[in-house]
């Protein structure tokens, strides 16, 4: 089995095991609005440990337990959330998923998502496209939406106490001005789905962590989008700002934002 067909077979296995528990979750919080529920411990050890019976010497970097020995010098890193959107799956909000990426060299390589309450496992590798698997039909492929103007677009706000509020409010001031709509729906890699699939024209965070978006990026890229240089600098360990969007928006988008893109 090929790093990608693994991939999205444990995404699966494990947003199956994540939604069994779903609508009655033990929760526990790391912070202020930072839940933790057992269901994200038990998905993250689930899916350790069958990276490490098939991968033992890959690298691993998760949410819940963090990085296994030798992360600085991998050349093959697994970066997972086995639960993003916890605080919508603790009140039974059905908008999570579980998000498994693999970098090679700092290159995000593979990923895949799954969103088991609707049945929908996202899924891309690099130069192979982004997919979409739905309620088990066979796979699509997935482009970003044809909106070329900025007062048509939808963008997304991802928050965090990361950032301050001052920040976020003049983010969303900015976006409002450029004439865009906004949403935020409180999971990052859906966030992102959403704009590989064409639902959305971008997604942007002025601070996320990896876990919640390796996976997410290269759907985006691989379904025709834009991104930022996420994995720059210390974006593996300790986060970055965050911008993805249709390829036809980037520029304008990323001049809104204030977050620069790759180049396409």
């Amino acid at each position: 089995m090929n790093r990608l067909d693994f991939c999205r077979t444990l995404a699966a296995d494990a947003g199956r095991l994540a939604h069994g528990a779903f609508g009655s979750p033990s929760i526990s919080l790391k912070g202020r609005h930072d839940e933790v529920t057992a269901m994200d411990r038990e998905v993250e050890r689930f899916i350790r440990a069958a990276i490490g019976r098939t991968y033992p010497d890959d690298a691993v970097l998760g949410e819940e337990d963090g990085a296994s020995a030798g992360l600085a010098a991998a050349e093959r890193v697994w970066i997972i959330d086995p639960i993003d959107g916890t605080a919508n799956y603790a009140r039974s909000i059905a908008h999570y998923c579980v998000s498994i990426g693999y970098t090679e060299r700092g290159v995000p390589t593979v990923g895949a998502l799954h969103d088991p309450s609707h049945e929908r496992l996202y899924f891309a590798e690099r130069g192979g496209g982004a997919w979409l698997a739905e309620g088990g039909s066979a796979p699509r492929r997935l482009l970003v939406s044809p909106v070329a103007t900025l007062d048509k677009a939808t963008v997304e706000c991802g928050w965090s106490l990361r950032r301050s509020q001052a920040d976020y409010m003049s983010l969303l001031t900015r976006i409002l001005d450029a004439g865009c709509a906004f949403r935020r729906a409180g999971s990052g890699a859906l966030g992102l789905a959403d704009v590989a699939a064409g639902r959305t024209e971008g997604y942007c965070e002025l601070h996320i962590n990896s876990w919640d978006c390796a996976a997410g990026l290269l759907l985006v890229a691989e379904a025709g989008g834009r991104i930022n240089p996420f994995f720059a600098g210390t974006g593996l360990t300790e986060g970055n700002p965050i911008l993805a969007t249709n390829h036809l928006l980037g520029d304008a988008l990323a001049g809104v934002v204030g977050i620069p893109l790759q180049h396409p």
